[in-house]
């Protein structure tokens, strides 16, 4: 049986709620009998997800404020309040200095409005709707606190993450909300194995010497899964975890230990 981290009733906005991550949070917090409402972009596996854990879902381009405005809206009219919002959605592909492709900015600049500005946009929207005792967490990466070649776009983005994490932390401290990042390591999803091809392909080598290499980075030399991060989640939007906020917590099996 899982731990009760006292979620019973809460009310849980989670974006990219299709992916493995996303899905594997969505879960967690369903078992804990919060309410959830689960967003992502349209197309993806949502609908069915909701319908498994009779959520509320939408489908909506972070990146568009009046999309944005009407999940606000949606979740004022049902709920009132939101206790916990989960800011996990994000991108990621190479962006290597050298490429000369003509859109090649476009996509620099693409990949840190999808991983740092949507997540701005969505919590300035919620922020009304936010009590005392609220908690924001924000899904940053180990490529938050290290550098990363031919990732620049996204190492840049999520040492974002962490920077906002700290800026709002204070900023909302008076009004008693909490905000904390999750800086997951290597965990296999689609979007993390795409890039170990992008890194293989790039070095000239199989993916399963630099999924060996990377392995052997780790204090735990296993690749971790969604499942496995989301009791950090959880316990960073319980009660149990009031005593922090600013604070971006590392879970990578000691490849980062920082």
């Amino acid at each position: 049986m899982a731990a009760d981290h006292g979620l019973q009733g809460k009310t849980v906005l989670i974006t990219g709620a299709a992916g493995g991550i996303g899905q594997a949070l969505a879960r967690a917090f369903a078992a804990q009998g919060a309410r959830l409402m689960l967003l992502d972009r349209p197309g993806t596996a949502l609908p069915a997800l909701s319908a498994e854990l009779d959520a509320t879902a939408a489908a909506c381009d972070l990146g568009d404020a009046a999309q944005v405005a009407t999940i606000a809206r949606q979740v004022r009219e049902r709920w009132g309040t939101l206790d916990v919002l989960v800011n996990n959605a994000g991108t990621e592909y190479p962006t290597p200095l050298d490429d000369a492709a003509a859109d090649s900015m476009d996509r620099w600049a693409g990949l840190l409005d999808n991983n740092v500005t949507s997540m701005v946009r969505l919590t300035q929207a919620l922020l009304p709707l936010l009590p005392r005792g609220a908690s924001v967490i924000n899904q940053s990466s180990i490529w938050g606190r290290i550098g990363v070649a031919g990732f620049s776009a996204y190492a840049a983005s999520k040492h974002a993450v962490v920077g906002l994490t700290r800026s709002l932390a204070l900023e909302l401290g008076a009004r008693g909300i909490r905000v904390n990042a999750v800086c997951p390591g290597w965990i296999r999803t689609e979007a993390a194995l795409r890039s170990l091809t992008a890194m293989a392909h790039e070095q000239g080598r199989s993916e399963a010497e630099v999924e060996r290499e990377i392995l052997s980075r780790q204090a735990v030399p296993e690749m971790l899964t969604p499942t496995d991060i989301a009791g950090v989640f959880l316990f960073l939007a319980s009660s149990e975890s009031r005593s922090l906020t600013g604070q971006c917590l590392v879970a990578s099996h000691g490849e980062v230990m920082a």
